[in-house]
Order: C-alpha cells, then structure tokens, then sequence
C-alpha cells in the first residue's frame, strides 16, 4: 500500500537520477520513505537514491517492494506543471502505481520486482581524495571535455593543491585546475582515475542542479559522486568504473 503527495519537481528530480542510468528497478518503500540501487546494463555504473518521508507532504507506506519501468515514469512526471503537486498511490493488493495530476489520472502498471535484476551490494571502497565542488562548475568542465574527448581523467595534485579535471582529444586537450579557494573543500591526497564521459554526461545532467557536490576518488579507484536532493530531505550516491588507460 502506498498513499503520497508529493511537489512534482522533487519527485521529478528524483526519477531524473534513476533515468540517467537505468530504464527500470526497484523502488523500495516502507514508514523510512523511498530508495532504490540499481547498476546499468554494462555493470560500469551504479546509482543510489534516498527519498526521506518528510520531502513528500503526504507519505503512508506498508512495506514493498515495486517493479518500476523508470522511463514511463520519466515520461508521464514530465507532463506535471513545475511546483504541481502529484499525488501517487497503490490500493491493497494491487499491481498498479496510480498518479494524479492536473485533471489527468494515470495508472502504471507494476513490473515482476523478480524479472528486474537484483540489487547490488553497495561496495566498500577506501577512496582517500575528497573534494566538495558546485554542480555547475563540475558539469560545465564536463560539458568541456565532452568537445574534445570521450574520456575524462579526474584527479589531485597534492604538490599543486589543486583538483584536476583533464581530457586529451586525437588533437585537441583541455585542463582545468581548481585550488582551495575554487572548491568547498579539498583533501590534499594524490589521487587519479580516468572515466567514460558518455556516462559522466548523462549524470550531469541531474548533478547540474546540485549546489554541492562531494567527490570520492583515488587512483585507478572509481569515483563516487554524492549529493542532496528534495531540499536535503533526499540524497543521491553515482559510482563510476574507471578506465584502463594503454599503456
């Protein structure tokens, strides 16, 4: 059973995070509210969201687990009016997300949570080098790369004090270095790792909203992106494979 109203924005912002990397899961829901973690086709990426029950204005929940085809879902919240609220509910005992908006009432079919793959554990990774950047600075340097390159390596240079995102075309580079006084924060450990920027775009485009973003990286590590949602009443976890660099 599921009764909740919810600003269409929040929720929006929420499946955005989902969709940049699966097109289906698990939402998980109980009293605690809503999370899910999923990991896409090719096993490179993982995404990890949690929705506190005080980021919705009504929120009552038994236990479940639901089968979500996430780009439906996508589809029918962007129809909602920014700052609409979007009401969502599942009676007892039935296979159907309903969601109310406007004068439209949807109803989503739920999918077998059995033929969606399971979820992953969360892996323990020690990654020393932490920075706390914008989103906006970190999805313009991305957006950058993007022009020259399909690889990004993102990096610190203790030495220097700087964090450092650099990209090498066949012809074309382009590096960016920010020090303390560009970053929230900076831990000063030697750390890089080289990253697929077909993915990273796709995460861009949820972690541009972001006002911080915390970055976890080591070297030939994956990197770990985290940052709040819903007003800080949600929180999103991204986590990247590294690429093998030739030698």
């Amino acid at each position: 059973m599921l009764r909740a109203t919810i600003d269409a924005d929040v929720f929006r912002e929420a499946v955005d995070a989902i969709a940049a990397l699966v097109s289906e899961c698990r939402f998980h829901v109980d009293s605690e509210g809503m999370r899910t973690r999923a990991v896409d086709t090719a096993n490179v990426a993982m995404v990890s969201l949690e929705l506190g029950p005080d980021a919705f204005e009504v929120f009552e929940a038994s236990e479940s687990a639901l089968g979500i085809d996430v780009t439906k879902l996508k589809n029918i919240i962007g129809m909602v009016n920014r700052g609409d609220p979007l009401m969502l509910s599942i009676p007892e005992e039935s296979q159907r997300l309903n969601l109310a908006f406007q004068s439209y009432q949807y109803s989503l079919t739920l999918l077998d949570p059995n033929t969606i793959r399971k979820d992953p554990n969360a892996p323990t990774l020690e990654l020393p080098g932490k920075v706390v950047i914008e989103g906006a600075k970190l999805t313009n340097a991305i957006k950058a790369a993007a022009v020259v390159s399909d690889k990004i390596a993102l990096g610190i240079d203790p030495e220097a004090r700087v964090f450092f995102m650099e990209a090498e075309g066949d012809t074309d580079n382009i590096r960016l270095e920010l020090g303390p006084d560009d970053v929230e924060s900076l831990a000063d450990v030697k750390a890089r790792s080289l990253f697929s920027l077909d993915y990273l775009k796709d995460m861009a485009k949820s972690m541009s909203r972001a006002s911080q973003i915390e970055i976890g990286i080591g070297i030939d590590h994956p990197v770990r992106f985290t940052f709040e949602i819903a007003g800080g009443k949600g929180r999103v976890i991204y986590l990247l494979a590294p690429r093998i660099e030739a030698d």
